[in-house]
């Protein structure tokens, strides 16, 4: 078994595969700041509130005024260095630093393919992706033809545990049996060509959409790796996420992902898209120069692979920390982020906050709309950690305007999956009383269903 071990973590393949995703994902990652500028988007969603929602732990990360869009520039510009491998180590840890900053922002933002990119650029930090075809190998007169098989199977592998975990969080009882989230939001689409006025106005094509979304998620990665049916399975990437992005505003994404799955092919396929390239390059006068070759050897393997093995087991169990809480998941929320659960839950929220003078028995009711943008409501209205720090946010607002001592209270309803709104936060607990941890929330009130499942 050791022999075996020993033989994979020695074993070599063409560094090929790994320049092509590296420069896939420098020019996805580039067209996505670009297009998240043009949308005026970093001064909506950064600039304009008057609050942020914070991720715990990370409080002191904020946006910094205008100077915030000289951390998009950092990002943009580091992106494109990725992509030409030009200065790739320094590129790739700045577009990690600068993209997690942005991501850490504001909590309202959250997606896991925001996540996705986050682990991915950090995985790229200890990868030679620049080993092969890029302005540093120009640099240094020299590339490698061969890099560790280990190094692009470690892309591999981020890439179905994100699909594989998605499917099995597609396991529970709203999703197979209620086709829930999916009846509410498919007949929403009926302005789509052909479809939208028929297929989706259909009960069985929603259960047919959930049912073929999780067998898609759990089954893609094994028929990517299997030669015979990669081709096919590539079909399905492309399909799959063109077809969701037609129906949901989910962004990059889709292509991001149609991109990345690229590397499961040989590297024959990869040499034919970089020859592509460089015909294009012709184009514009822009010719290839001999350089010389070698085979590209970690100087510290072991710490290498240590590490990265460290954080693959992190990224195995994270998920799974949703059983450290009682109840329900989608309800709660605890545990629910950074878990590969994607749409899974349509969720739709009234939080009617309360401020109390205990001593003079006077009370007032909160205008959300003083503090926060409409899409910041709608996420704080439904997830109990949001609800918190907003409370929090109130008292220090109104101490500050001399009103002492106040309690907060929050009448709060939140209706899931289709389901009739139900109390969500307990009114009788003064949240300023309350603080966040990773412990379980004792102050939000069970939901009157079951849903079963991962």
């Amino acid at each position: 078994m050791l022999k075996h071990v020993k033989a994979y973590f020695n074993q070599q393949n063409s560094a090929a595969p790994l320049a092509v995703f590296r420069i896939g994902f420098g020019l996805m990652m580039l067209i996505s700041i670009i297009r998240f500028w043009s949308y005026g988007w970093i001064e909506k969603l950064y600039l304009d509130p008057k609050f942020h929602f914070s991720y715990y732990g990370f409080e002191w990360i904020k946006p910094i005024g205008d100077w915030t869009y000289l951390i998009f520039i950092l990002c943009g510009l580091s992106a494109l260095c990725v992509a030409l491998g030009l200065k790739y180590r320094l590129a790739i840890i700045l577009f990690f630093l600068s993209f997690t900053y942005i991501e850490l922002m504001d909590k309202t933002t959250y997606l896991n393919h925001y996540y996705f990119i986050s682990l991915v650029s950090f995985l790229m930090i200890f990868l030679p992706a620049s080993a092969f075809y890029s302005i540093d190998t120009l640099f240094k007169k020299k590339q490698y033809l061969l890099i560790p098989q280990w190094t692009i199977d470690s892309i591999k592998l981020l890439l179905a545990l994100v699909y594989f975990y998605a499917g099995l969080a597609k396991l529970n009882s709203d999703w197979l049996f209620k086709a829930m989230p999916l009846k509410i939001w498919l007949p929403s689409k009926y302005g789509l060509p052909f479809i939208g006025g028929n297929l989706m106005q259909q009960e069985w094509f929603h259960f047919a959409m959930s049912w073929s979304g999780m067998l898609y998620d759990l089954f893609i990665p094994f028929l990517l790796l299997y030669k015979r049916t990669r081709i096919f399975a590539f079909a399905l990437v492309v399909f799959f996420h063109v077809f969701t992005r037609v129906l949901f505003p989910i962004g990059m994404f889709p292509y991001i992902m149609i991109i990345g799955s690229l590397v499961f092919f040989d590297p024959k396929v990869h040499h034919k898209i970089i020859r592509s390239i460089q015909k294009f390059l012709k184009l514009f006068s822009i010719k290839p120069k001999p350089i010389a070759t070698g085979t590209f050897k970690y100087p510290n393997p072991k710490i290498i692979i240590s590490g990265l093995a460290v954080f693959f087991v992190i990224q195995m169990l994270l998920p799974f920390r949703y059983v450290l809480y009682p109840s329900e998941l989608f309800w709660r929320e605890e545990g629910y982020r950074f878990s590969w659960r994607v749409m899974l839950m349509e969720k739709r929220g009234y939080a009617n906050f309360k401020v109390v003078n205990p001593e003079e028995n006077t009370y007032f009711y909160v205008d959300n709309t003083d503090f926060l943008s409409s899409f910041q409501e709608k996420q704080m209205s439904t997830q109990p950690d949001f609800i918190l720090e907003y409370a929090h946010f109130l008292g220090e607002q109104f101490k500050a305007q001399g009103h002492e001592p106040i309690e907060i209270y929050v009448e709060s309803y939140v209706a899931l999956n289709g389901r009739k709104s139900q109390p969500f936060i307990d009114p009788d607990v003064d949240l300023l009383k309350q603080y966040e941890s990773f412990q379980p929330k004792s102050w939000i009130l069970p939901l009157n269903d079951d849903i079963k499942g991962l």
